[in-house]
């Protein structure tokens, strides 16, 4: 075990167990999976994406670019940082071969999100952060102060003296009064992730210790704060810099600034033999610690003038320092195992197993660039900072580039310190990006396994923008969105071509600053809260009857009705040949249904419609067709004509919301002159088509007071009538080809009337029929299912309804459209049917189509297709299976043979006309 008594703020008092690609360790509450797997003497955590080579654990928080681990325990999660995982009893995990892998099953915890107004956003608690919300806090301002790790203070150590007080002790009552106040809202193990216009932050809330079994069973995992602050308060610190040298991403290799983490906050000692490359003053620091700890430390810095504090803190606590010291490469497999350097008098190795870098920082400016804040180049940290001002937003402390707060912040020997970063004070800064050496494998981005080598590949393809070199080789695209390499990838850029880095820029920063999962993204709106499933009032009938349902649109419809012993196919077959002999019933209520109402509604269907809809008569009934802008099909329906500015149209029920908002959008941004309403009635009418020969005996006895004769009732003619006080509308509609009516009555009413008409109907052998037979019976009379039989690219024409079109109006959308030259094609497809000869075969819907061959077999590829299966179905009526198609110049090849390929075997159909069943239609009529 690496843990060192005396350090660490973990409850030692408690052992959890965990589970890592197989070995049972040990841990505590308080420790992340990273600091508990080094605790257990694990570095080497899994292999790089692209080469496979050796990774490790390169940072104690979101920075480590390396440390990818996939949770199995509690529950599934892919490709999270080790680093940020806290750890859990009974947590299982698995280190990373490059890549994760999503869970097989649905993630049984909730997710959510919640809406917050304040007057000041404070993002970051770390010492400037603190002091932000609390001066906030004491103006009386309502506060949001938001932080992401899960105790607040920043990277402070605990070493360290605020206002002449142990440092814990000042975070702590100032929390304590943030606690006090009603106006504040704290909120750790809170990440703001994305920064938008007037003051909108995104902000992600872990709720649970990790994965959600610590926490009460009405808790959500993780929270997604939608806070919208007056004002915005960046103090999000900074982020450590490493330097690019060969082999600088093997196990053992991490910052220095994590290196003192671990132990100041996990009591985690990374390693016996250190090394500390640097090029900054905030290494000593940690060599210091590191060195009180137990371990044996070697300083190397490149710079030859050394911070005269750091190196006389070094030196009393035994650490050996070098000067104009680079390294230049390390040894090791699994495991760093020595450090090649180069000092002024030659080069050496120093046997090691732990390797800390620091070559400068970063301010962690995201969330000020998230918004178009400018950042440039400022040489004295060899960093970007923010530049200029934004209207309401504040960037404070180590996120400004400022790393320290004078005559507050003092470590334990009375110096000052840094908050998050450097000392104040010290020898400047060297900027180094990289030493020299073998540029394959002196690596950048080391998620990406990108090196400097693919720099300068991409600086010999021409490239000169940071934003191009960024996508020729990937760096900063992965989970850490390039926080430790994006910097190093323009310094190495600029260095490249011998431009100034100040010019060069850095990539833009974009949401998320961290990963955030979908699901949290999607918060309850996941299953039927994001996709609502619609039912209708037959509902519990269905269910009652044993209905197998299918999804059309967001609506449940009954598919087919099984006796015990049925398969799909008996089953249809048997509410076929029940409504084609006798009487059946279906629920039809999902059909979508507008209520279109004022003075020029006429006008506005005769503009939408491709036929007259001003010349149909109160009391009757049209069908129509809609088409886009150009021409191709896209719903169809009736449109009745209730009064003479009222209809009622129908739409295909997953057209329903779509025509609806279509319509919309011509009358309000085309038309707004048109004196029309519009409204879904959907809902409000449930619809049953009664259908087959029996179906007037069974309208009529329901209602007796309706003569249901065809002189008095002819077809596509609708009736009002009552039944027990209650309004019912009667529609003589057919889509199956037979004598039909559709009964339309309000919802509230559906359960009594669908009773009511099954009762009546039960001494007619009545039978309950689902959408499965609907397309039969459908697809027997030549009816298209627009979406199914067309797909964007059919125009009426091709379906064989030119008669829908009308010749005498004047304009209607998509009329130019049918003028073009291309609609008048004769190799266009069209809709035919296709009869398989060997009268067994039912041919799979998609199923390409091609000419016949008289050896039966395909010719070489490309093999010309004519067109494909769309409809496929087994016919009671037929005794044989059938189908309907697109096929090119389909009308004129009526009575060819073609080849359907089919699980490898070409089965012989012939072309057909579509209407396959009662092709006089006498039997619409009864």
């Amino acid at each position: 075990m690496s843990r060192v008594a005396g350090y660490g703020r973990i409850d030692r008092g408690r052992t959890l167990t965990f589970t890592f690609d197989g070995r049972t360790c040990t841990g505590h509450p308080g420790d992340t999976l990273a600091s508990a797997l080094l605790a257990n003497g694990v570095h080497l955590v899994g292999t790089s994406v692209q080469l496979g080579r050796p990774r490790g654990i390169g940072a104690a928080w979101t920075d480590d670019p390396t440390g990818l681990v996939q949770i199995e325990k509690p529950f599934p999660e892919p490709m999270l940082q080790a680093s940020v995982v806290e750890l859990t009893d009974g947590l299982v995990a698995h280190g990373l071969d490059g890549q994760g892998w999503l869970a097989a099953a649905p993630d049984p915890a909730r997710y959510d999100r919640k809406h917050t107004h304040t007057d000041t956003l404070v993002v970051g608690a770390g010492p400037a952060g603190l002091l932000a919300a609390r001066s906030a806090a004491r103006a009386g301002e309502s506060v949001v102060l938001v932080d992401d790790r899960a105790e607040p203070g920043g990277t402070l150590t605990g070493t360290e003296l605020l206002d002449g007080r142990p440092a814990r002790e000042f975070v702590a009552d100032v929390v304590a009064e943030l606690a006090g106040n009603p106006q504040v809202l704290h909120l750790q193990r809170t990440t703001a992730f994305g920064h938008y216009d007037d003051g909108f932050v995104l902000a992600l809330e872990r709720r649970t210790d990790h994965l959600g079994t610590a926490a009460p069973a009405n808790r959500a995992r993780q929270r997604v704060h939608r806070v919208r602050a007056l004002k915005v308060v960046i103090a999000t610190g900074a982020i450590e810099r490493p330097i690019v040298f060969a082999d600088n991403d093997r196990p053992g290799i991490m910052l220095a600034s994590a290196a003192r983490d671990f132990l100041h906050r996990y009591g985690v000692l990374a390693g016996r033999e250190v090394v500390v490359f640097t090029t900054d003053d905030a290494a000593y620091p940690a060599a210091a610690d590191l060195a009180g700890a137990g371990a044996a430390v070697t300083v190397a810095d490149a710079r030859a003038q050394l911070p005269a504090s750091g190196e006389s803190r070094c030196l009393a606590a035994g650490v050996s320092v070098l000067r104009s010291t680079v390294v230049t490469g390390t040894e090791g497999t699994d495991r760093v195992r020595a450090v090649l350097a180069r000092t002024p008098d030659g080069a050496i190795r120093i046997p090691a197993d732990l390797l800390l870098v620091s070559g400068g920082w970063n301010p962690a400016a995201h969330l000020f660039s998230h918004i178009k804040g400018a950042l440039a180049y400022d040489p004295a940290l060899g960093a970007f900072r923010p530049a200029g001002t934004l209207p309401g937003i504040t960037v404070i402390g180590a996120a400004n580039g400022t790393f320290d707060l004078p005559g507050v912040l003092r470590d334990g020997a009375g110096a000052e310190a840094p908050a998050s970063g450097p000392e104040p004070a010290g020898a400047p800064t060297k900027i180094l990006w990289r030493t020299e050496g073998d540029r394959s494998r002196q690596f950048v981005d080391i998620q990406r396994d990108a090196t400097v080598a693919d720099i300068e590949r991409a600086v010999g393809a021409g490239m000169r923008s940071v934003e191009h070199v960024k996508r020729y080789t990937t760096i900063g695209t992965a989970h850490d969105q390039g926080k430790t390499s994006g910097v190093l990838a323009s310094g190495i850029t600029a260095e490249l071509l011998g431009n100034d880095i100040a010019e060069m820029g850095t990539t833009t920063f974009r949401p998320p600053y961290t990963p955030v999962a979908f699901a949290a993204l999607a918060g309850r709106e996941r299953g039927t809260l994001f996709d609502p499933e619609r039912i209708t009032a037959l509902e519990p009938w269905h269910l009652a009857r044993g209905a197998v349902f299918e999804d059309v649109g967001q609506w449940k419809r009954p598919r087919y009705y099984p006796y015990a012993g049925e398969d799909m196919d008996a089953a249809v077959l048997r509410e076929c040949a029940a409504v084609r002999g006798g009487v059946g019933i279906l629920d039809g209520s999902t059909l979508g249904k507008i209520d279109v109402q004022g003075p020029d509604s006429a006008v506005f269907l005769d503009r939408l419609y491709t036929n007259m809809m001003s010349t149909l008569k109160v009391g009757r009934v049209r069908y129509g067709v809609l088409c886009h802008n150009d021409g191709m099909v896209f719903d169809d329906g009736t449109v009745l004509r209730l009064a003479e500015n009222r209809f009622l149209v129908t739409t295909t029920t997953g057209g329903a919301a779509p025509v609806l908002e279509w319509m919309e959008e011509w009358l309000q941004t085309e038309w707004p002159q048109l004196r029309v309403h519009l409204a879904s009635v959907t809902e409000q009418w449930s619809v049953f088509p009664v259908a087959g020969p029996r179906s007037r005996a069974v309208i009529g006895e329901v209602f007796p007071d309706v003569d249901v004769t065809n002189e008095a009732f002819p077809f596509m003619s609708w009736q009002d009538t009552t039944l027990d006080g209650v309004p019912v509308r009667l529609a003589r509609i057919s889509f199956s080809g037979e004598l039909a009516w559709e009964v339309n009555v309000g919802s509230w009413y559906a359960p009594a009337l669908w009773k009511r008409l099954l009762a009546a109907g039960e001494r007619y052998g009545i039978t309950p029929y689902g959408t499965e037979t609907m397309h039969v019976l459908r697809a027997e009379k030549g009816y298209p299912i627009i979406g199914q039989d067309t797909d964007g690219t059919v125009t009426p024409h091709d379906l064989g309804m030119s008669w829908v079109v009308s010749k005498k109006k004047e304009d209607f959308v998509g009329k130019r459209s049918f003028s073009r030259p291309e609609n008048h094609n004769p190799l266009r497809k069209q809709l035919v049917s296709l009869l398989p000869t060997d009268r067994r075969t039912r041919l799979p819907e998609g199923s390409q189509i091609v000419e016949r061959r008289d050896d039966g077999r395909l010719p070489e590829p490309p093999v010309p297709m004519l067109g494909h299966v769309t409809s496929s179905y087994r016919s009671a009526a037929l005794g044989r299976p059938f189908a309907l198609a697109l096929v090119r110049n389909g009308r004129a090849r009526v009575g060819d043979l073609v080849h359907v390929p089919v699980d490898g075997v070409l089965v012989e159909a012939e072309i057909g006309e579509t209407v396959l069943v009662d092709p006089e239609g006498a039997r619409r009529d009864g």
